[in-house]
């Protein structure tokens, strides 16, 4: 017995670990492949690009590479019968992920409360932005030719890293400090508002056009 005693506190004790993964950045995909609605929301974009006077000076005036109606209109689903059925598309999406993210909305919904339209010729960018004061956030691509660039997505907790080395080069995609997804004409992009991002340079010779909108909580 006190053999047996002794084996046993001379065991070595193996300790086990685990990894615990918490917190997660959750992306929402959907690809639609009804031309008819790609077309009629880029001959939209394109009629929008020419005759939406205020979005053209504004785009001049703050150096935007491009043109885009947010700042200067907010009724698309009015004006164009292809922006209605759309924003239909996008509620029943938004709907979707938000069951995934599993938000208590409390008796209340996820609306949309901004809607535009983003044109971005050979040459241009869009500079890393969030979306304040919005829920859900997202973009349904138009046209993407050969050469456009990808939606670049930053790890929110990139700022907070302090001295953390570089990642491996090699690194699994869920732990790169940026993740590129590339769309194409009919994706659409869902993503929690608080996340930055970016466009890279449109290094294509054909214009770049998607949709952009933002979801509240009321």
């Amino acid at each position: 017995m006190l053999g047996e005693a002794h084996h046993r506190q001379d065991k070595k004790v193996v300790p086990v670990s685990e990894i615990i993964t918490l917190f997660p950045t959750r992306i929402y995909r959907a690809e639609h492949e009804d031309q008819g609605l790609i077309e009629d929301l880029a001959a939209a974009a394109q009629v929008l690009s020419v005759d939406d006077e205020a979005g053209i000076r504004w785009c001049e005036k703050n150096g935007y590479p491009g043109y885009t109606s947010y700042a200067s209109l907010d009724d698309l689903p009015w004006r164009f019968p292809v922006f209605k059925l759309l924003q239909k598309i996008l509620d029943r999406h938004v709907a979707d992920y938000a069951k995934v993210l599993e938000f208590d909305l409390n008796g209340g919904k996820l609306k949309m409360d901004s809607f535009w339209v983003n044109v971005l010729p050979e040459g241009g960018f869009h500079a890393a932005h969030i979306h304040p004061n919005s829920v859900i956030s997202g973009t349904f691509y138009v046209a993407i030719p050969k050469g456009a660039a990808a939606l670049r997505i930053e790890d929110p907790r990139h700022q907070m890293m302090m001295a953390a080395p570089p990642r491996k080069a090699k690194a699994g995609r869920e732990n790169q400090p940026f993740v590129s997804l590339a769309p194409q004409p009919g994706t659409l992009l869902l993503w929690e508002s608080f996340l930055r991002h970016d466009v890279p340079m449109n290094r294509a010779a054909s214009e770049r056009i998607s949709v952009s909108f933002n979801y509240n909580w009321v």
